[in-house]
């Protein structure tokens, strides 16, 4: 059995019942039951997506297994809130600093930013529920061990959560084509750093919700990087300029 799924309909409702992290629950379509709709109220009242699919996807993830209609995907540890994330911060005396993901699909991005998240201290990441990458295997082995330590919010409404944030005192800082340059705008203070999808960018709602639109200079023929790199630049100079340090002359 691959290690990220169960499947069975005792199976999956004791992964429920001890509260185990569940990224999403698939259903068998044409099987309506009873059963099923006691699942579905717990899974609506956790917040965990699910969806009906026909019988052949979950022959092939269960690999022919005994599915009984149903089957888990396990989330690769438990899930934080935004108010986790926020009292780290103040834990530490420090400014939130907080990475938010707009629909990252690739697990290697996703893994490769907790990694980031991680060695320059920053204090967690959001993303959301739907058309996002969850923490599964692959991101766990992308991230070299830092999912481990990252506190990562799984938010139904990225833009609530921004907005949330901004309440909480956090200026929302998204990075897109078009905005100011990263290296000649002040990112002191409470932050949030929103990087967008692999090729889309930041969705209009969320580019709309940011209180600022910075880039990276580009000065070759190419011309955007990868979001796991461009995050990765953006968060180390957030760093450099709370630290106060110089850049070689």
């Amino acid at each position: 059995m691959n290690e990220e799924i169960v499947y069975g309909r005792n199976p999956v409702n004791e992964l429920l019942k001890n509260g185990k992290p569940v990224n999403k629950i698939l259903f068998l379509m044409d099987s309506p039951n009873r059963r099923n709709q006691d699942t579905i109220a717990l899974l609506k009242q956790r917040g965990i997506p699910y969806q009906f699919v026909d019988r052949i996807t979950l022959d092939r993830l269960s690999r022919q297994g005994v599915h009984q209609g149903v089957l888990a995907y396990i989330a690769a540890r438990e899930y934080s809130s935004l108010e986790d994330i926020l009292n780290l911060a103040c834990e530490k005396k420090e400014d939130p600093l907080i990475l938010a993901l707009d629909e990252i699909e690739d697990p290697h991005n996703l893994g490769a930013m907790l990694r980031t998240v991680n060695v320059v201290g920053a204090h967690g990441v959001v993303i959301p529920k739907r058309r996002s990458v969850a923490l599964t295997g692959i991101v766990a082995k992308a991230s070299a061990g830092a999912v481990e330590y990252v506190k990562v919010a799984r938010v139904s409404n990225l833009v609530q959560a921004l907005k949330q944030l901004k309440k909480e005192g956090c200026w929302i800082s998204g990075a897109d084509a078009g905005g100011s340059e990263a290296f000649k705008v002040d990112l002191r203070g409470p932050r949030v750093l929103v990087i967008g999808a692999e090729g889309k960018g930041l969705s209009r709602l969320v580019r709309e919700t940011c209180d600022e639109i910075i880039s990276l200079p580009m000065y070759g023929e190419i011309s955007s990087l990868n979001a796991s790199v461009a995050g990765s630049i953006l968060l180390y100079e957030i760093v450099r300029q709370r630290k106060g340090l110089k850049t070689s002359p």
